[in-house]
């Protein structure tokens, strides 16, 4: 039979568990919890991004409403009273419908399309260093062509430079046998005059044009080896970047295009038709832009800088000389056409002297003559047996007359005076025509003189005008000039050939 047990006593806790035991319990229940909201929250924040992170002082939904402020539209208000919604700047995915742009998610685990990702992001890198070498062998293509065009345009510069050079070199050859040939003129027509420090002068010109000349060649020469040089390097440098590109699926001048760059090089070129364009990248010496490729390209842009400031100066040194060298020659020639004119005018006088010389000459002689036939007319015949009676002093008439000794006649007196002045004037007229005769014989040699000068002077002016026309060549007037002096007889062996 069971046994009563007799009712306890009322009491206000009716659990019948003890407290111990339900402490344990609510303490597993309670880490439980912990452990679940800690690997939770671990497990989200592992998948959302670092600002997304809740405060645990803060109510869930005041969180996500301060966290997804920044992500709705602003509105903006408009002059004429209207409003505009526009998103919020920077990146992220615009939801139009929701009016609302969150930004980039990142997450912090590998995703399952992880390799996927990693595959698609190194060809990512690969692509951009292949369209970076492209970029920078289009650089270096473009800067290489824009070198051979320098290099062409100072070559055919250097060309018109030497053929002025050489246009020079002939003026000079032309000067030198200017000189020689006035150095056939006679010993009197060799005074220094105008005409000779003409030429002097231009033989001066002359040679301070050359070595103006002279240093653009070597300065062009110069410049052109670094050109070549340049060039050459900006060869090797594309060739190498190109290894990095296996398919070249557009030109390079489409590479520059898309560039926003014409060119990096020249300056001076029109600028493409969009507003901005990419940047010069800095060096990387593991990149694409190498610190070789940045000084390959400066040393190209320093050279077109200084080649066209070359082309410049040649041009107008080319310029001025060819005006100069004109206007020297033009000057030379009229001063020898002056020296002619002049010439021209002296032969005219000393012509119409010689022709009144002659006259001259000619009735002293003929009056030498006269006077010598008086002579021999008052002095009568050589033999006394040829006198007539009428002429001799002893005649009759004259014998009866000087019988007194007063009566002495002076007919034999008067005759000797006469003879004896006429004798003087004779030698007086003798001596006359000896100084007309020496006098017409310096001035006809004179006369030969200044026709020599004529002469030589019209063929220096005439080979100069000849040899300056621009058909003939240095070689032809190198020609021209030998070595013999006008002013040394010539040799045997020259003569008789």
């Amino acid at each position: 039979m069971p046994v009563l047990v007799p009712p306890a006593e009322h009491s206000q806790d009716t659990r019948v568990g003890t407290l111990a035991w339900r402490e344990a319990a609510k303490s597993i229940t309670r880490k439980a919890h912990h452990l679940t909201d800690r690997c939770g929250q671990e497990a989200v924040t592992m998948w959302q991004p670092k600002d997304s992170v809740r405060d645990p002082h803060v109510a869930r939904h005041l969180c996500r409403a301060a966290y997804i402020l920044p992500w709705r539209f602003r509105v903006e208000m408009l002059k004429g009273g209207g409003t505009l919604e526009k998103p919020p700047p920077g990146e992220g995915v615009t939801l139009w419908k929701g009016k609302m742009k969150p930004p980039a998610w990142h997450a912090r685990l590998p995703l399952p399309l992880h390799r996927d990702a990693r595959a698609l992001q190194t060809a990512e890198v690969v692509h951009a260093h292949a369209r970076g070498a492209r970029l920078t062998a289009a650089r270096l293509c473009r800067a290489q062509h824009q070198i051979n065009g320098q290099l062409r345009l100072l070559l055919r510069q250097r060309e018109a430079t030497d053929r002025r050079l050489s246009e020079v070199r002939k003026g000079l050859l032309i000067n030198q046998q200017s000189g020689k040939l006035r150095g056939y003129r006679p010993k009197s027509e060799k005074v220094p005059d105008k005409a000779d420090s003409m030429l002097n002068w231009e033989k001066e010109e002359l040679n301070s044009m050359k070595r103006k000349m002279e240093k653009d060649m070597e300065k062009s020469e110069t410049l052109l080896k670094a050109l070549a040089s340049c060039r050459d390097t900006l060869a090797f440098c594309c060739k190498e970047r190109l290894q990095a590109v296996d398919l070249m699926n557009q030109p390079l001048d489409k590479v520059l295009e898309q560039a926003g760059r014409h060119s990096w090089v020249n300056l001076s070129h029109i600028p493409s038709v969009r507003p901005q364009g990419q940047k010069t990248p800095p060096p990387d010496p593991v990149g694409t832009y190498t610190p070789e490729c940045a000084t390959a390209l400066d040393e190209a842009k320093r050279l077109l800088m200084e080649s066209k400031d070359t082309l410049l100066e040649m041009t107008k040194n080319e310029e001025d000389v060819q005006e100069k060298q004109e206007e020297i020659s033009n000057r030379v020639c009229a001063s020898l056409a002056q020296k002619m004119r002049e010439t021209l005018e002296l032969k005219e006088r000393m012509n119409m002297t010689l022709g009144l010389m002659r006259g001259t000459i000619h009735r002293c002689m003929k009056f030498s003559q006269e006077m010598y036939i008086t002579r021999g007319l008052i002095k009568g015949p050589v033999s006394k047996r040829h006198l007539e009676t009428r002429e001799k002093l002893d005649r009759p008439l004259v014998r009866v007359y000087q019988r007194h000794v007063g009566t002495q006649l002076p007919e034999a007196s008067r005759l000797a005076q006469g003879t004896d002045k006429l004798q003087r004037h004779i030698s007086h007229v003798e001596k006359n025509l000896k100084e007309l005769l020496a006098t017409h014989k310096n001035l006809t040699g004179s006369l030969k003189c200044k026709k020599i000068g004529y002469e030589v002077d019209y063929n220096v002016v005439r080979l100069r005008l000849r040899q300056r026309h621009p058909h003939m060549c240095y070689e032809q007037a190198q020609r021209l000039v030998n070595d013999w002096d006008p002013r040394t007889p010539p040799r045997r062996d020259a003569a008789s050939k």
